[in-house]
């Protein structure tokens, strides 16, 4: 094998979605593991023997990618006619698994269909043929046939466990005597599974779940016990029994035996008063939620699932008639006049109300179970009505995996028992409402629905409602515990309360930033409510800690880690403890974000955003007087604001509001004209030296008011040039730099620039910027132009120089006709 030139080259894939096409980068675990995986697998070439390894990596953190980049090094750097069998157990992981090689690229839609065996006869016609990829369920192999003797056939095994070394796996060796076998899997090989090594060789990567979570590769899980007291305290089940639960997609047959085997504590896993009891408090504990991402809840069974449904939806109803009656009588209630306390009260609840009506009527839930045969009378027989929720998971456009995986879509809660738990990722979700007997692979695959990483999700949570991690911390303890599968610490669950001693250490921390700053945070929360007290010590809280700008963003990082922490931790009792601190440090990082602010958004919407973070708040309404208006520097007397700012008591905050005034006239100027970029490096220039010390307050106030000044005339330059704003533009570029021009020069000049200008616009065609010929056509009158207009004071090497700027100006700035910076 070639030493690996390029990560690049083996390392990248473009995966197609419906959004368009992702860039896909292999992390380090990825990297190492394939390298180590492709020395194993020659080793045992080299040995004469099929054990390539196992390739442990957690889930949640690219296994499947892992698969395609292995397999396509393989075929870059390794010389041979290869064949890679894709092997799964289940129908889910099967599609995920060859959907991920046709996103990926890795086959084609055609022929990744095509090697799909959808018998054992295909399987038998495709591995006798001469195909890149075959993908097939283990249970595919049905005799122990031999179908051929090559030596590059690779077998690549998809959570491989007991499924892999039974008699469906020996017909499958039986089949591929001398082919090489690996195994991925994102659980590791656990009690009782000693024979995996036998059958795939050592571990060749290990990536536990501790590593991904501090590489960032997933986020940490944490427990909630709710078990109900009517459940099994210790329900120590035996192991048949744990095996028929564990079953995929149980039949009618198999349900009626499980109900059977389990007697007695069936029927209380699935009585009606408890049932209703885990009902109530999932629809209590969703909406309690800080971060609202996605939810699964579990069921011990498809008609148990079912019931669930109807069970929450009914406390999802009368929760929603709850929420509009007391805002009803909220709003009809005699205002208290002005900004008092009670007001402040009243206003702070009516948002938590709407925020939480919002959620309410807005979330939509599905049952997601497999079919059966004569499903829809077995269920009415128990009093249910499934055929509604098999027409809608038959016929729903988009699919309802589809509509989960969206963080757009309504689709915010579904009911299973057994499908979605492996194969399945949704980044979202991140509340898993666990009430199924479940151990060992089972368990972990299904906690890890709720691993995925996602824009403002700290973690995950497990809900359990089956007392599930009583039995089983042997297995939990295994599962972090490393090659040698002894003793360790990182579990893959761990107590919310380790959560809640992460929050109460982080609103330390803030304390005592804020405190070393001048702001004691104890003196703003012993002022009511709505008064000036408290408005005036927001008001000097919030200019002790605005600037400098290394200073805000420390307080803002402690801001934000509390709050995200505080909505992890949130609904749980124990939140109301901070509620106050929290409160108070997020009104003084809104109040700050607000100052800087040149447009602040209505004072209505940021009292939502705080009052949905916070329970009983009484955040948002000191900022309802405070803040200046948005700044326009073209009207701004400067001089009365100089003389205003030696005055000033909250200085820090005045320059502030000018900075952040300038910075968005900046953006908004080198938008419409990038030639301006060294305004910018000026003005970054001079905050930089005030960060580092070397002006003070008072000489950077000056400074930026002078600069304010130029970016007034700058802006006003195109009347004086009498052009517009567009056609300024391309006369800069063409200007910027430029030779030395006469009068007259300079007058060309801006006439080509207008003639230039004109043209363009009729060559912008729809799409213009996805067809050759529309581009070659572009290039074509630029050049065409400029040879034309320019003066002969411009040299080739320079004149080329101009129509690769314009031709760069145009495909930045107008990306479809009458559209762009300038419509």
């Amino acid at each position: 094998m070639r030493p690996d030139s390029s990560a690049r080259e083996n390392f990248t894939l473009f995966s197609e979605h419906k959004a368009g096409l992702v860039k896909i980068l292999g992390q380090n675990h990825q990297f190492l593991g394939v390298n180590n995986a492709i020395a194993s697998m020659l080793e045992a070439r080299k040995l004469g023997h099929g054990r390539g390894g196992v390739f442990w990596q957690t889930q949640g953190s690219g296994k499947s990618f892992s698969m395609v980049f292995f397999a396509q090094k393989v075929l870059r750097r390794l010389a041979g006619n290869w064949t890679f069998v894709v092997v799964t157990d289940r129908i889910e992981l099967d599609e995920q698994i060859a959907k991920t090689f046709k996103t990926t690229g890795a086959v084609s839609e055609a022929e990744g269909d095509a090697c799909h065996a959808g018998s054992g006869a295909h399987l038998r016609e495709l591995l006798r043929g001469n195909h890149r990829y075959v993908f097939t369920l283990v249970h595919k192999f049905q005799t122990p046939e031999a179908l051929t003797d090559r030596s590059d056939v690779i077998v690549l095994t998809d959570e491989a466990h007991r499924s892999q070394y039974d008699t469906l796996a020996l017909n499958m060796r039986a089949a591929l005597p001398k082919a090489m076998f690996l195994a991925f899997t994102g659980t590791p090989l656990i009690a009782g599974e000693a024979r995996t090594k036998e059958v795939f060789g050592d571990y060749v990567s290990i990536y536990d779940f501790q590593q991904s979570i501090e590489d960032g590769a997933t986020v940490p899980l944490f427990y909630e016990n709710r078990t109900p007291e009517l459940q099994l305290v210790n329900p120590d089940l035996n192991e048949d029994i744990y095996q028929l639960i564990e079953d995929a997609d149980l039949d009618a047959d198999q349900e009626a035996k499980l109900e059977k085997v389990l007697g007695r504590q069936y029927h209380l896993i699935t009585r009606d008063d408890r049932l209703e009891t885990v009902a109530q408090d999932i629809v209590r504990h969703f909406l309690g939620r800080g971060f609202v991402g996605k939810a699964m809840v579990v069921s011990i069974d498809k008609a148990t699932a079912l019931r669930m449904h109807d069970k929450v939806k009914v406390h999802w109803t009368a929760e929603t008639a709850r929420v509009q009656k007391e805002l009803g009588e909220l709003h009809y209630l005699p205002s208290a006049g002005g900004m008092t306390p009670e007001q402040a009260q009243r206003d702070a609840r009516m948002a938590e109300l709407k925020q939480r009506l919002g959620v309410l009527t807005s979330t939509d839930m599905a049952l997601i179970v497999s079919p059966g045969q004569n499903e829809i009378q077995q269920m009415q027989t128990l009093g249910l009505e499934i055929e509604p929720h098999r027409k809608r998971m038959n016929e729903s456009n988009p699919a309802l995996d589809e509509k989960f995986k969206d963080t757009e879509d309504p689709l915010r809660l579904v009911f299973v028992c057994a499908m979605w738990l492996t194969g399945f990722d949704a980044p979202s979700c991140s509340t898993v409402y666990l009430d199924k007997p479940m151990r060992n692979h089972s368990l972990m695959q299904t906690i890890a629905r709720a691993n995925r990483v996602f824009p403002g999700k700290h973690s995950g949570v497990i809900v359990d409602y089956a007392n599930v991690f009583a039995s089983l911390e042997k297995a939990l303890a295994i599962y972090g515990a490393g090659k040698d599968g002894n003793g360790s610490a990182n579990t893959p669950v761990k107590d919310k309360q380790q959560l809640v001693d992460e929050l109460r250490q982080s609103v330390v921390d803030a304390t005592a930033f804020c405190a070393a700053h001048g702001v004691m945070l104890a003196e703003i929360e012993a002022t009511d409510a709505g008064s000036m007290a408290r408005l005036a010590h927001i008001q000097d809280g919030m200019n002790a800690l605005i600037s400098p700008d290394p200073l805000r963003r420390d307080f803002l990082a402690h801001e934000r880690l509390v709050s995200t922490l505080y909505r992890a931790v949130k609904p749980d009792p124990s939140a109301l403890e901070f509620a106050s601190r929290v409160a108070c440090l997020t009104t003084l990082a809104e109040a700050i974000r607000a100052r800087l602010n040149p447009n602040p958004p209505d004072i209505s919407q940021v009292m939502n955003q705080i009052n949905g973070l916070l329970d009983a708040s009484i955040t948002g309404h000191e900022i309802r007087q405070s803040g200046p208006p948005a700044l326009d520097l073209s009207k701004i007397n400067f001089e009365a604001l100089a003389q205003r700012f030696k005055a000033s008591k909250h200085k820090n905050t005045d320059l502030e509001v000018l900075k952040a005034a300038i910075r968005a006239q900046l953006e908004k100027m080198i938008q419409l004209n990038r030639t301006r970029a060294d305004f910018a490096e000026k003005f970054e220039a001079l905050i930089e030296s005030y960060n580092t010390g070397s002006r003070n307050i008072e000489e950077l106030f000056e400074e930026l008011v002078k600069l304010s000044n130029n970016l007034n005339d700058e802006q006003e330059r195109h009347v004086r040039e009498n052009m517009s704003e567009e056609e300024l533009v391309i006369f800069d570029i063409l200007t910027r730099p430029a030779p030395e021009l006469t009068s007259e020069e300079r007058a060309e000049v801006k006439k080509a620039a207008r003639e230039l200008l004109t043209r363009l616009k009729g060559l912008l065609v729809l799409n213009w910027r996805q067809k050759q010929q529309a581009r070659a056509k572009l290039t074509e009158a630029i050049s065409a132009t400029l040879d034309e207009g320019l003066p002969r004071a411009y040299t080739p090497e320079l004149y080329n120089q101009k129509c690769s700027a314009v031709f760069e100006h145009v495909y930045e700035s107008y990306p479809e006709r009458d559209a762009g910076v300038y419509a």
